[in-house]
């Protein structure tokens, strides 16, 4: 039990950091809140909920991952370097994908609730 409880501290530690030190990854969070929100607001379904806390968690872990990625490729090759740019490129890369699939499954869980809202 005492190596779990370490081990979510070190896990703490690791969200902590990348909240502290990336600007991303604090939009991701404020991005995620503000979705939060407007669930409750609108009162989206289970099946919706389900959706847009998945869709959260994965910016958020893909957002974390790039910045892991970007640390050891920093450790490993201090100096510019066609691969270490191809690999912070690809990283960031992947976070924009994940981003850009959050939005447009915010946008086809929203606008609907929001049209309701609007025209009814």
């Amino acid at each position: 039990m005492r190596r779990f409880i370490q081990s979510c501290k070190f896990a703490v530690a690791g969200i902590r950091l990348a909240l502290d030190t990336q600007l991303h990854m604090r939009i991701h969070i404020i991005a995620a809140l503000i979705a939060t929100a407007a669930g409750f607001i609108f009162r989206i379904t289970q099946i919706e909920w389900a959706v847009l806390v998945l869709v959260m968690g994965v910016v958020i872990c893909a957002e974390m991952l790039n910045t892991a990625i970007e640390s050891v490729v920093d450790l490993a090759s201090p100096a510019i370097h066609p691969l270490a740019k191809a690999a912070k490129d690809t990283a960031s890369g992947a976070v924009l994908v994940a981003a850009i699939a959050a939005v447009v499954i915010g946008l086809i869980i929203f606008c609907p609730h929001i049209w309701d809202m609007v025209y009814h």
